[in-house]
């Protein structure tokens, strides 16, 4: 594989960062999962501008380049991998700086563009995940927002990753963990933003709790708006989840997955779950190719 580091492509027993990098060090980086189908990233405006808005978070966002930069290294690296269906991570650090917390203030930025790649589901049939996900909460709380900002995507994942490693522990071999806030009401998967069906009405937790809106959820939300379909954001607790009609995660790469079990319980996608996953394939479609 080739990947793009600052700059250049490399071949990626090559593709190394310094020890300093702040990265590496202390979690100072902003980062993007991407989707190219076809040879076309799905939604790169929007992704562009969340990594903007982590870097401003951050506080190095004018040291990043443009994003027709960014989307140029991203087209790039799927060439030379000869990849047109593909998962990429394109990530940015303030680079390497002195061992000290705080931050210098000149940024000469690492730029990482990874790609792997993954075929498309959808239209030919096939789904992008091995099955149905097996959904368990932990006892991980978010990190507040008053603390670290729900909404910025950081090389900082140690929050999802002890969510994880808790099903690990556990008696449940569930495949995804959800995580929810202090008192108690559902937030989002580890890596994931959870929708569920209540009465006809699609309902999915409210950007007002410490929560990732993935852009594969606001596409979702998207698509139900233009269907006409009822749609709520709202605090809602696990037990009303376990009750729902029909349940799914969505995520860059797995598109929308739905839930077979939740805390054990059986709830599994059904009608609108599989309406909206034929819209978003063919919004893929209609974006794509």
């Amino acid at each position: 594989m080739q990947y793009h580091l600052d700059g250049k492509l490399v071949p990626e027993d090559e593709a190394t960062v310094s020890v300093r990098d702040r990265g590496f060090a202390y979690g100072d980086g902003a980062f993007e999962t991407l989707r190219a189908y076809g040879g076309t990233v799905l939604a790169w405006a929007a992704h562009a501008e969340r990594l903007e808005e982590t870097a401003a978070t951050l506080r190095f966002a004018e040291a990043i380049p443009p994003r027709e930069d960014l989307h140029e290294r991203v087209q790039e690296t799927l060439a030379a991998n000869n990849l047109e269906d593909a998962y990429l991570k394109l990530s940015i650090t303030r680079g390497v700086q002195p061992g000290k917390l705080t931050p210098a203030e000149r940024v000469d930025p690492t730029i990482v563009v990874q790609a792997s790649p993954l075929p498309r589901g959808g239209l030919d049939g096939q789904t992008v995940w091995d099955e149905p996900a097996t959904l368990q909460t932990v006892a991980t709380r978010p990190v507040p927002d008053a603390s670290i900002p729900a909404d910025a995507k950081t090389h900082n994942y140690l929050n999802g990753i002890l969510a994880r490693l808790e099903l690990r522990r556990s008696d449940v071999q569930a495949d995804e963990a959800l995580l929810r806030d202090a008192d108690g009401h559902v937030v989002e998967g580890a890596t994931s933003n959870l929708f569920f069906v209540d009465d006809g009405v699609l309902k999915t937790p409210s950007t007002a709790l410490p929560l990732l809106p993935g852009v594969t959820r606001s596409i979702v939300l998207q698509l139900a708006d233009e269907e006409g379909l009822p749609v709520e954001e709202g605090q809602y607790t696990a037990e009303t989840v376990r009750t729902a009609d029909e349940a799914f995660l969505t995520n860059t790469t797995w598109e929308l997955r739905p839930i077979e079990t939740f805390d054990s319980t059986p709830i599994g996608g059904g009608p609108m779950t599989a309406l909206l996953a034929r819209l978003y394939d063919h919004r893929v479609e209609q974006l794509c190719y």
